[in-house]
Formats: structure tokens, C-alpha cells, sequence
């Protein structure tokens, strides 16, 4: 990437230390002239790269957060991040990027293991209750979830530490135990169980209600997020008529954004608990022309060209390493007119791109947002046309 001024302004006190942020003491400016610049060197000679949409308040805007405790050598206990590249905490106690209102709740329930008697797990010696804390702050709503993974579902007074975290904090609106009893670098585990409130939140997304689980998929930057698929809907110009596959659709936010303006939308999730909340928010929001399907997206596309059936736009947004060659080849057999590639990683969609336009697909143009102001990630938005224009 674009090497950036090394000016410091002395923005983040834990710069030195905790290694969450690329840019800590960059000029906003600059961070977003590297992360253009880095998108156009990716997708250079593949297509247009539009100027890179920025945030207007880039700071405390990650509405998940979660922490790490650990103890000094003296006993005391201290909360954080681990170490870039490392699983040593560094205590951190406001953070640049995340949510405030969070980092107030994980001080808070550091400060009451101590009163509960509640220890701190340690991978050395594989002992302890608490591993992480999770926080997920509804944008809109103001609903606030706390996740609680421990190593086993027993929490030693428990009614009386959610009692006294809410007196501190009574915008919390539901209180989870996350059971993670496995030596793994997850953070979460499999089991859930609800201590108080209703075991989810929600939060309003371009006009719609969305019901948020512990382990759902939800962009950490509500307010980039609008502006992203806003972009995206932009470039994908329904007129209603179109059949719409919404691939790796988690909660289901895109497809059911784009739902209003197509004819039929139809999700695919491997996520059992995500395909769960996505059934849920399509009918809180009384969106009747979406179905969702569980499973995987290559094999469901695989199984839609084996039947003939037609779909006109696909839209993909794939983790970080972005698709497989399993998923390509079967978006290539089913033949949809139009593609909307969002991706977090500018060198896996390029690599993407260049497989499309060599089956079939002209790529149209690169619109970069700034999703993780401060750091050098990004989501890029492509749109793909099948056939040359």
C-alpha cells in the first residue's frame, strides 16, 4: 500500500502496544488516498476505479467489540486486546475505533470479577471461567448485547452480576453466557444461553429491522454500511423484474434491501443461526418476495443451472479469502446477466475478477468505501456484466 506520512498527532495512546490499528496517528485524508490508491493497484488493467467514499465521523464507529482478560503478575486483572500476532493482552481501556458506550461495559465487568470471585481463563494452564466478552450496540436502536464466553454454562451469581452490571449500565438489553469449552482461537462457541433479556438485539438498516444473534454476521460500521449497499443497489439498476440471488447472505441486509426493488430474492447462507434471523427479519419487515435457503452457495447454484432455472443478478460477498474456484465455476454455469462483487480484500477480488473475465464477464467498475477507518481494510463494491459491452 501507499506509503503515508509518518506525521504523528498523537491520537492513540496505545499506538505503540496493541497493533488494531494500521494508521493511528494518519491524517484521515491520507489513510483514504493509500486505500484508493491500493484498490487501483489491485484492479489495474481490469477496470475503472471510482474515487474511494470516505467516512464523515471516523472515529468510535465499530459496533461490535470484543475483549480479552488476563492477569499481571501481581493478580490484578486486566482487560484488552492481544498483541498484534500474539495472544499476550495489552490493556486497553478506551479504544480510537469502538463503540464507547462498549468499552464502558468491559471496564465495568472487569471491575466486578474481582467482587464475584470470577477467574480469568488462561490458555497455559487451561484454567479459569471467563475467556471473552462480546459487546454488539444496536446503531439505531441503542439495544446493547453482552456476551459473556466462558468455559463452562455455570456463572457463580449469576442474577446478581447481571443485577449489578445493569445498575451501572441499564442500556444493556440482553445478557448472554457464550459456552466455549474447546482449546481453539475462536472466540465463540456453539452453545448460548440467555441470562436476561431476549437472547438477541436489533437494529434499523436502510429502513429495515434486523434481529442480531450472538454469532450473526453484521457489518461493524452501521453507518458506512447504508452508504455500501445504497452503492450497491446503485450499480445493480433493478427494475423489478429481475431474480435476485443473494449469495453468502447472512441475517439477510442485502438481499432484503434489494427485495423492494426486484421481483424475487432468494438467500443462501451455510450459517444455520444466521438463515434463522434471516427468516425472522424478513418477516418482522413483511417482505414477502424473499425465501432463504441453508446450505452452500457453489452447491446451490450448481443444483439452480442443473435445473434451468434463471437468475438475473447475483450478489456476492465472500469472506477474505474470497471465493473458491467451486463457487466461480458454478456462478459461471448458472449464467446470471449481472453480478455485484462486495469484498474486504482487494487482492482476493482482484484474483476473483480476472477468473470472471476470463468466463464470460466484462467488469464494469470499482467503487471503494471506507468501512475500518484508521486500519488499511476496505470493501470495494464491482459490478460485472455478462458478455462484452
Amino acid at each position: 500500500m501507499k506509503e503515508i506520512s509518518k506525521r504523528k498527532l498523537s491520537v492513540c495512546p496505545h499506538q505503540k502496544t496493541c497493533g488494531g490499528c494500521d494508521y493511528p496517528n494518519i491524517p484521515y485524508k491520507e489513510q483514504l488516498s493509500a486505500k484508493e490508491d491500493y484498490v487501483r493497484k489491485c484492479l489495474l488493467g481490469l477496470c475503472k476505479v471510482d474515487p474511494i467514499i470516505g467516512m464523515e465521523n471516523p472515529t468510535h464507529y465499530r459496533n461490535k467489540v470484543t475483549a480479552e482478560f488476563a492477569h499481571k503478575k501481581d493478580g490484578a486483572i486486566i482487560s484488552g486486546r492481544y498483541r498484534e500476532r500474539s495472544h499476550q493482552v495489552i490493556p486497553v481501556e478506551n479504544c480510537l475505533i469502538e463503540d464507547e458506550i462498549a468499552d464502558s461495559i468491559i471496564l465495568e465487568i472487569r471491575d466486578l470479577l474481582k467482587s464475584f470471585k470470577i477467574k480469568v481463563y488462561s490458555e497455559v494452564s487451561g484454567y479459569g471461567l471467563l475467556r471473552h466478552v462480546l459487546i454488539r450496540r444496536g446503531f439505531v436502536s441503542g439495544e446493547v448485547m453482552v456476551v459473556l464466553v466462558l468455559t463452562s454454562p455455570i456463572l457463580p451469581s449469576k442474577n446478581n452480576f447481571v443485577k449489578a452490571l445493569r445498575k451501572v449500565h441499564p442500556e444493556i438489553s440482553t445478557v448472554i453466557i457464550n459456552v466455549n469449552d474447546k482449546p481453539t482461537s475462536m472466540v465463540l462457541g456453539e452453545r448460548n444461553i440467555t441470562l436476561y433479556g431476549k437472547g438477541y438485539i436489533q437494529d434499523q438498516l436502510c429502513g429495515l429491522t434486523f434481529r442480531i444473534s450472538p454469532s450473526s454476521f453484521y457489518q461493524v460500521n452501521p453507518v458506512q454500511t447504508e452508504i455500501l449497499y445504497q452503492k450497491a443497489l446503485e450499480l445493480a439498476s433493478l427494475t423489478g423484474k429481475e431474480r435476485v440471488l443473494d449469495a453468502y447472505c447472512g441475517i439477510g441486509t442485502i438481499g432484503m434491501t434489494a427485495a423492494a426493488g426486484a421481483n424475487e430474492v432468494i438467500g443462501i447462507e451455510l450459517n444455520k443461526a444466521a438463515i434463522k434471523d434471516a427468516v425472522i427479519n424478513a418477516r418482522q419487515n413483511k417482505i414477502k418476495n424473499i425465501t432463504f435457503y441453508q446450505g452452500d452457495a457453489g452447491k446451490f447454484m450448481q443444483d439452480l443451472a442443473r435445473e434451468s432455472e434463471k437468475i438475473d443478478l447475483v450478489f456476492m460477498d465472500p469472506p477474505r479469502n474470497g471465493s473458491d474456484d467451486a463457487f466461480l465455476m458454478s456462478l459461471v454455469k448458472l449464467k446470471p446477466e449481472r453480478v455485484i462483487y462486495i469484498s474486504c480484500n482487494p487482492e482476493t477480488l482482484a484474483r476473483d475478477l480476472k477468473y470472471l473475465a476470463k468466463h464470460g464477464y466484462h467488469v464494469v467498475k470499482a467503487v471503494p468505501v471506507d468501512m475500518f477507518a484508521y486500519t488499511a481494510h476496505l470493501e470495494t463494491i464491482v459490478s460485472l456484466q455478462r458478455g462484452n459491452l
